[in-house]
This record gives C-alpha cells, structure tokens and sequence, in this order.
C-alpha cells in the first residue's frame, strides 16, 4: 500500500469532510487519519488526511486528476498529495555555530529524521569535520558583498544538481536575497531568538540580561523576503532569574534553538504545516 498525505485549504463549506473521504473511498483508497480545523474570522477550512492506496503510480496519477476536476474545483481548494514515505532531500546552510548543526546530524543519524541531507554549504570552512564526520558532502562558498550574487547562484546551482526539496538555515550567518527565497517559498527554515525587534544586534543575549529579563525565546519561522517575518513555525520559552549569568543566557538559547528547529524541521518533514496569509496552521 502507498501511504500518502493530503493537506488542504478552502473557503469554509458543508460536506467538505464527507466529499473527500467519499470521494477516496469510492477510488478505493483507506483514510487512515484525518484533522481539520476553521478559521472563524477568515470563514476558511484548513484538513490534512492520512490515507492508504494500491502502490500504482498510475492509478495515484489518475486520482490526482479526477480529485481535482471533480472536488478541488467545486470548493476552490488549493491542495497537495503528498508520498509519505518518500524522504525530502534537505540541504544545510551553516556558519560557524556548530549547535544545531550537531543536533539535526544526531536526529538524522539515528533515524529520528526522516530525511535525505545530500549537501552541507557554508560560508566558512569551520564546520567542515563535522560534515566530515556524518560522511555528508560540504561546500564551502564564501559569500561577501561583493560577491553575493555570484556565491548565491553556486548554491542554486548545487541545490538544484543533488535534487533539494527544502533548505534548513542552522544558524547560517548571512541574509540570502529575495530572488534566492522566492525560488524556495515556504521552503526555508530558519531559527533565531525570541528578542527581535526588542533585543536586536549581535549581542542580543548580553542586551536581555541587562534589561533583567523573565524569560529567554526562541523562534523558528519560514524564511520570506521580508526579514524575520516570515510564517511561524515553532516556538518555545525558559525562565531566568537574577541568578544566571549572560553565559547562562547563551546555554539556555542554545538549547532552545537546538530543540525548537528541530521540531520545526520534524513539522515540515511530516507534512503537518500549513501556511495561510503569513501563518501557519501545524497540526498534531
């Protein structure tokens, strides 16, 4: 049996549910799992559904159509099918921080992530061993102002060639153009800390503790054109006192980073996220 997974968005109507799952089991296909939710306010109907079909490609081929003659049109749905058992290609863009870079190699070597990694690309040479270590392709390209345009179109180049179906931004230290992250929408997954815009710079950590903060954050997001502000993905918070220190601070944020990009990345990877007017719905 093929297992595939269908996410789907539409303006809000009756019998939305019970037209699919009909729908798939006249096709002879098993839904095996469905969620759903609506948005009140935007009067729109969000669904991701589990379901099994006879392994024919064919036959998946000729589904994909007549769904979408016969129910897409109807509601107006935009919606993917999705093969749950083949693994994305996920490309990493890395710097000089080696956190997230050794926690999303540990999840992957032990099978946690369900991905394929074909390439690492850095802007430095620092992370190359650990690369290295994993038996994962590493390409350096050193990006300047000088050269950005030139090093972003050997990054394409490099993700095009190995197939690359997302890219994970684990802690890459540079802000790519708006041209590179329109070839990649939603396709971008980036983590930071929560302080932005109120601790914003290099030392936001430092700029937290002198403030006296409660807590520190961290944020993972899609990347889009617009700096930092792109769907939301994945957050999660710790408490601090006056008893921690700014090293304290960068610990606890590493931490966090470390486990919010990668639930971010297990999100993505499962296909439990949907994005709707700078949103994101994430199912369970």
């Amino acid at each position: 049996m093929k297992k595939t997974t269908l996410l789907i968005n539409c303006p809000d109507k009756k019998g939305i549910i019970a037209t699919v799952t009909n729908f798939i089991l006249a096709k002879k296909g098993n839904t095996t799992y469905i969620e759903q939710h609506v948005d009140r306010e935007l009067k729109e109907f969000f669904m991701r559904l589990e379901c099994e079909f006879d392994d024919d490609e064919e036959k998946l081929a000729k589904f994909k159509e007549s769904f979408n003659e016969q129910v897409a049109e109807n509601y107006g749905m935009h919606w993917e099918l999705y093969n749950a058992e083949k693994k994305p290609s996920m490309a990493l863009f890395v710097s000089k921080y080696d956190h997230c870079l050794y926690d999303i190699l540990g999840r992957y070597a032990s099978g946690e992530l369900k991905v394929k990694i074909p390439i690492i690309i850095s802007n430095h040479e620092d992370l190359r061993s650990i690369a290295d270590a994993f038996n994962i392709p590493f390409e350096y390209i050193p990006v300047t102002k000088d050269n950005k345009k030139q090093a972003e179109d050997q990054q394409l180049a490099l993700l095009k060639k190995h197939k690359v179906d997302f890219i994970v931004l684990a802690r890459y230290m540079q802000i790519l153009s708006p041209d590179f992250v329109d070839k990649f929408p939603n396709k971008i997954i980036n983590i930071h800390h929560s302080f932005l815009p109120a601790f914003p710079g290099a030392k936001p950590y430092h700029s937290a503790y002198a403030r006296g903060v409660k807590i520190i954050g961290t944020t993972s997001h899609y990347v889009t054109s617009d700096l930092d502000e792109g769907p939301i993905i994945e957050q999660e918070v710790v408490r601090v006192s006056h008893i921690h220190n700014v090293k304290d601070f960068i610990l606890k944020g590493r931490d966090l980073e470390k486990i919010v990009l990668s639930r971010a990345i297990k999100h993505h990877i499962e296909r439990k996220v949907l994005v709707y007017n700078n949103k994101t719905v994430i199912f369970s």
